[in-house]
């Protein structure tokens, strides 16, 4: 695992080797869809939060190509971004920031609830410290009812002191990295917490905010609230840490009828995991084919799961049990971060 001083999603590269050729821009909205094809009618392909760093590599119309340190390639508005020099975001990644940590909120014009809103907030929002922006001092803290924010673009307001938490960058790992030391007791709880405050948000592909949230969404969302990057989709997640040991016996993908088998075959498989370990769900390799991961949840322990499968809920992967999970006989593996 590797700790970085500012967040990686402000760092793609160092910002001294930001080259002149290449734009970069900075998300403005809290949500920035992501779309497939430069048009509001395609398939939303993820979201990306703001603050985070992008690299402009296409234009059309109003619409901008985007890469993200995700990664992931797709179109956004030109709303959405704020383009910068080398110089200003080198200025920009060295300012102070806090990250918004409700799953909604607001940035108002004045510090009080009834001023006019700037603009709205999901949890894991990165904002400038307003009054640190320009000098770019390291040493603060937050005091007071109400923090003045900056967003990319300059434009400036106020946000509850209780909402925030300085921001001193990610943790990431990436895909062959991480260990079963990378995250202590205190943090996977902490991260089970974020994915409970999710319950019930719709599922939404591409989501990863309480807008919505699809299955890799959750469980990247609710690691970046506590510092940690991990790729976005589950099948890059499923390369991260180490894998926990797992015997999976391919016939109950086809034949469930024996509720009573299943319900061992589902018992042995569940014996090594530990609460917050990442679970994984698809079909498993064959001779002609590889594995396909399709679907990611966290393990609460206890046979359960918190996971976005049509809402975020908890399931028991236990056939028999009353929250059974509909889909769990495709557990196909779980790593440990």
């Amino acid at each position: 695992m590797k700790k970085c001083i500012l967040s990686i999603l402000l760092a793609i590269t160092t910002v001294a080797a930001v080259a002149q050729e290449k734009r970069m821009a900075v998300v403005e909205f809290s949500t920035n869809y992501m779309r497939l094809q430069p048009d509001y009618e395609s398939p939303l392909e993820t979201q990306e939060l703001m603050g985070t760093v992008v690299e402009i590599v296409g234009e059309q119309g109003y619409w901008r190509e985007i890469v993200s340190p995700q990664p992931y390639k797709a179109w956004c508005t030109d709303q959405g971004l704020v383009e910068m020099t080398a110089e200003e975001l080198e200025a920009y990644s060295e300012a102070p920031k806090v990250m918004f940590t409700e799953l909604y909120g607001h940035v108002y014009m004045e510090p009080s609830y009834k001023a006019t809103t700037l603009c709205d907030l999901v949890g894991g929002d990165l904002l400038r410290l307003a009054q640190h922006a320009k000098a770019g001092a390291r040493k603060v803290r937050l005091k007071g009812r109400w923090t003045e924010v900056m967003l990319p673009s300059g434009r400036t307001g106020y946000v509850p002191t209780a909402e925030l938490k300085l921001h001193d960058g990610f943790a990431s790992i990436a895909m062959g990295e991480g260990s079963a030391e990378s995250i202590g007791p205190a943090t996977t709880e902490a991260i089970i917490a974020e994915a409970e405050k999710l319950i019930g948000v719709p599922y939404l592909w591409g989501g990863m905010s309480a807008k919505g949230v699809d299955c890799s969404g959750l469980v990247r969302i609710s690691h970046i609230m506590n510092g940690i990057l991990l790729p976005r989709n589950a099948s890059q997640q499923i390369k991260c840490g180490d894998r926990v040991p797992m015997t999976v016996d391919p016939r109950f993908w086809d034949d469930r009828s024996d509720t009573d088998a299943l319900r061992k075959e589902m018992l042995v498989r569940v014996q090594d995991l530990q609460r917050g370990d990442l679970v994984f769900f698809g079909t498993p390799a064959t001779d002609e084919k590889p594995m396909r991961v399709t679907h990611v949840g966290i393990y609460l322990g206890e046979n359960r799961i918190i996971h976005s499968s049509h809402r975020v809920r908890i399931n028991s992967l236990i056939p028999g049990n009353p929250d059974y999970y509909e889909n769990a006989h495709r557990l196909i593996g779980a790593i440990r971060l």
